[in-house]
Parts: structure tokens; sequence; C-alpha cells
């Protein structure tokens, strides 16, 4: 998979069963030196009015799959994002 495909899909917590939001094209975090995502970045909130933007990074090894419409995580109930 190509990171640009990653961009618009669907963010959900598997055991929650909760959306997250919607990754946007360039919210990643990467390591410059080894070229390895180890986050994803999701914005949250308002983005527009008095609310400033939040965001939830979610450490990469909490993925579980990434399909063709979304990526759905397993985070442990004790971890937060």
């Amino acid at each position: 998979m190509r990171l640009s495909e990653l961009g618009g899909k669907e963010i959900v917590d598997y055991n929650k069963a909760k959306r997250l939001g919607v990754l946007g094209q360039t919210d990643l975090e990467i390591d410059t030196k080894t070229g390895a995502i180890n986050h994803l970045i999701i914005p949250s909130g308002k983005w527009m009015g008095r609310k400033g933007i939040n965001e939830i990074k979610v450490p990469w090894h909490f993925i579980r799959t990434i399909g063709t419409d979304m990526i759905i995580l397993e985070v442990p109930e004790n971890n937060t994002y």
C-alpha cells in the first residue's frame, strides 16, 4: 500500500466501537531516519470558530487492519490515544 492511499480513510476504534475521525493526506508522524510511520494524527474538534485544533496521536502498532474505506485500531483498555 502506498502512503497516498491512507488519506481519506475513516479511523475506528475496535474495542470502543467509536469513530475517531478521517485521516488526512499528511496526517502521519514519520521517523525521518528509518522512514517508519510512528503515529497517525487524527484531527478532532472545530478548526474554525472559537475552539482550536485538537488532534489525537495514535501509535502505529495499534492498527489492527487497513481496509479499502477504513483503518481499524485495537487500543488496549489501559491505554489512551
